[in-house]
């Protein structure tokens, strides 16, 4: 799997609203920063994750203006932007913002996601 593809499978598994899809894509110790809370753990990044599915219903996630910023054989760098629709309180929104997102080579030489940056514009 290339970090392209990677990438392509983090989003399609967040689209899921399931975190165990989610989680197969992240390294064990993957730090994710929010706007509001940084999570160092998976419990707390799978908590931040499902408040985010419960909060806003039929959520879709989208990316746009990938940019691969560093990447050789173990590490890949990508910022992008973010775009989201859904429901809050019944009324449809949508929003986007900055994305930093880090991926490594595990043991198996798979690609995981370390660290993700989210912040708004």
């Amino acid at each position: 799997m290339s970090h392209h593809y990677a990438l392509e499978q983090y989003i399609t598994a967040t689209n899921t609203h399931q975190f165990e899809h989610v989680k197969q894509l992240l390294h064990p110790s993957a730090v994710y920063w929010f706007s509001d809370k940084t999570c160092t753990s998976l419990s707390d990044i799978q908590q931040y994750f499902e408040n985010a599915w419960d909060t806003i219903k039929d959520e879709v996630y989208s990316i746009s203006d990938v940019n691969w910023i560093a990447v050789d054989k173990n590490t890949a760098t990508c910022i992008y932007t973010y775009h989201y629709t859904g429901y809050y309180n019944g009324d449809y929104i949508s929003g986007s913002g900055r994305a930093t997102n880090v991926f490594i080579k595990d043991n198996e030489n798979d690609w995981k996601l370390i660290h993700e940056h989210l912040s708004s514009f």
